[in-house]
């Protein structure tokens, strides 16, 4: 029963970055201008793949005999403060929607790096928690290669 309660929190966790992320892109799309319409789709399906892979955790929770958590956590939540803090200083321009969003993507592939170092999780959590990581890591590999592409464009410029 203790192992359940473990895992749960676990779960928790990672459904609880996947509300950040959620929230983060739903912040970052806000700050688009009209001709970032390629990055607004992107933004939108990573929403969505969010959603869907908090949806996963959800349901091993609540078979784990938990609630789902609903909230985000305190580091995303200081995370996005930081994204206000510095647009007001930097302006709302597609390389730092970019630079603000792949510190998220890090932040994901920290917080399943860290829920996969620990010890006693079933062999199907551990998969799931796996494969979730790898979805996770191909979009933080687009991202960073759309922030390094604007990051050229600007030096060139």
């Amino acid at each position: 029963m203790e192992n359940n309660k473990m895992v749960a929190e676990v779960l928790n966790d990672l459904i609880q970055i996947n509300n950040d992320r959620i929230d983060g892109y739903e912040k970052a799309i806000k700050e688009l201008k009209a001709e970032d319409n390629d990055l607004k789709n992107a933004f939108l399906g990573y929403i969505d793949q969010s959603r869907n892979l908090r949806n996963a955790l959800g349901t091993e929770v609540e078979v784990l005999g938990a609630e789902m958590e609903d909230g985000t956590t305190a580091s995303g939540k200081i995370y996005r403060a930081w994204m206000d803090v510095k647009a007001m200083f930097t302006g709302k321009d597609r390389q730092t929607i970019l630079n603000n969003c792949e510190y998220g993507e890090d932040a994901a592939q920290k917080a399943y790096k860290s829920a996969l170092e620990t010890e006693g999780l079933p062999a199907y959590i551990f998969t799931l928690i796996t494969k979730q990581k790898d979805d996770l890591k191909k979009s933080h590999d687009t991202v960073k290669a759309w922030r390094d592409q604007e990051r050229m464009a600007h030096k060139e410029a």
